[in-house]
C-alpha cells in the first residue's frame, strides 16, 4: 500500500512537519526550534512553547508540502503526535491535524512520540532491524523497549525521576554553561578527563532496567558548591575543573545507559539494538554503545543524527505503518500529556 503521509510533531518545543512516502522516502522534514525563546529560562516554558507552536504550525506545514512538491489533495493521511509531551504543545499539533483531516477528508493517524523514537533507526533502512532492544534517550524520556515490530512495542524499563536530557540541562545550569545542556556538556567535556572525578552510578536492584539520574545531578551540585559556597556562581572553578566535572558527569550518565541496554538484549535474546531520541546524537554515547554491542556480539542500528531530535519525519514514517494496520482516529482525538503507553495494542477508532 503506497502512501504519502504528512507528519506533524509538536510534543515539546520544536514545531515540525514532514512529508514521507511509504514510510521511508523523506520528501521534506522541517523543524522550527524554540531554543532561543527558552534559553534564558534554562529549560522549556510550556506556555511560551504553546504560543510559538500556534505561530509556526501552519507556515511550517505548508513549507513542508511545498518542498515535497505536493499539496493537501495529494496526501493519503495526516499523522500527528498525540503524546506523550506537554499538553499545550500537543494540543496545537493535534488541532491542526484534525482541521486538515476534516477539510480534506483524510485519515487521521495518532502516533506515540516515544514509539516513533524507538523505531526511528529504521527510517531509512530497507530491512527493518526487528526484533530489537530500543534505547530511547531524550530530554523528556529515557526508556528501554523491546520492539518486536513497528506496532508491537513493549516497555522494559524507564527513568524513575529525571530523563537523561533533563539531567544534562540541569548540570549545564549548575556549571553556568548555557542551554540546551546536552551539546554544551559534550563540547566542554572534550577538554576534560572523565576519570578525574568519579560520580556515582545508580544501578537500582538487578536485573532492574530502570534508570535514575537525580542523585547524579545532586552529586554534581555538591561537588561544585560543597559546603559554605553560595549557589549561583562557579567563579571559584577553573576551566579545566569545569571540564573535568562535565566529563565525569557525562561518563556517569552514559555508563548505565549502555550497560542496561546490553543487559536488556541478553534478557530478551534479541541480537539487534537501536537507539533514538535527542541525546542519541551524543558522540560519546554512540561510540560507547557501539563498542559494547561489538563486544557482546550485538548489531547496533543508530538513528541518523538528523532524526534523533524531535522531528515529524519519524511521526510520518510510523504513521504509514499504523495507517496500513487501520490504526486511525476520529475527530475526538485528544492529546495524552505525560502518559507513557507501555504497549500499543488494539486499533483505535
Amino acid at each position: 500500500m503506497t502512501s504519502t503521509i504528512l507528519g506533524i510533531e509538536t510534543s515539546c518545543d520544536e514545531t515540525s512537519a514532514a512529508v514521507v512516502v511509504d514510510g521511508r522516502e523523506v520528501r521534506s522534514n522541517l523543524v522550527s526550534s524554540q531554543v532561543a525563546l527558552h534559553a534564558k529560562y534554562g529549560g522549556v516554558v510550556p506556555e511560551i512553547a504553546a504560543r510559538a507552536h500556534i505561530e509556526q504550525v501552519r507556515p511550517i506545514i505548508e513549507e513542508a508540502l511545498t518542498r515535497a512538491g505536493i499539496w493537501y489533495p495529494d496526501l493519503d493521511a495526516i499523522a500527528v503526535t498525540d503524546g506523550p509531551g506537554l499538553v499545550g504543545s500537543l494540543l496545537i499539533g493535534v488541532t491542526a491535524a484534525k482541521v486538515l483531516s476534516l477539510a480534506y477528508e483524510l485519515p487521521l493517524v495518532p502516533v506515540d512520540h516515544i514509539e516513533a523514537h524507538a523505531t526511528s533507526a529504521a527510517l531509512l533502512s530497507e530491512v527493518p532491524p526487528w526484533p530489537a532492544v530500543a534505547l530511547v534517550v531524550s530530554g523528556g524520556h529515557t526508556s528501554i523497549y523491546l520492539v518486536r515490530d513497528f506496532l508491537d512495542i513493549e516497555l522494559l524499563g524507564q527513568t524513575t525521576d529525571d530523563a537523561a536530557g533533563e539531567a544534562f540541562d540541569k548540570v549545564a545550569a549548575i556549571l553556568e554553561l548555557g542551554y540546551p545542556g546536552g551539546p554544551v556538556i559534550e563540547r566542554v567535556a572534550r577538554g576534560g578527563n572523565p576519570e578525574a572525578i568519579r560520580f556515582p552510578r545508580t544501578w537500582l536492584d538487578k536485573p532492574h532496567l530502570n534508570f535514575s539520574f537525580s542523585g547524579l545531578k545532586t552529586a554534581v551540585l555538591y561537588r561544585v558548591y560543597g559546603t559554605g559556597r553560595k549557589y549561583g556562581t562557579v567563579k571559584h572553578l577553573s576551566k579545566s575543573e569545569i571540564a573535568d566535572i562535565a566529563a565525569g558527569f557525562q561518563a556517569a550518565l552514559i555508563e548505565p545507559l549502555i550497560k542496561k541496554t546490553v543487559v536488556a538484549a541478553r534478557q530478551t535474546g534479541v541480537k539487534n539494538v537501536v537507539m533514538g531520541g535527542g541525546v542519541a546524537s551524543n558522540s560519546v554515547l554512540r561510540a560507547g554503545l557501539q563498542a559494547a554491542c561489538d563486544e557482546a556480539g550485538l548489531t547496533l542500528h543508530l538513528t541518523p543524527t538528523e532524526y534523533c531530535g524531535d522531528n515529524a519525519a519519524m511521526i510520518a514514517a510510523l504513521g504509514h505503518r499504523r495507517l496500513r494496520a487501520g490504526h486511525t482516529s476520529d475527530l475526538r482525538l485528544e492529546p495524552r500529556g505525560g502518559l507513557i503507553r507501555p504497549k500499543r495494542g488494539k486499533k483505535r477508532k
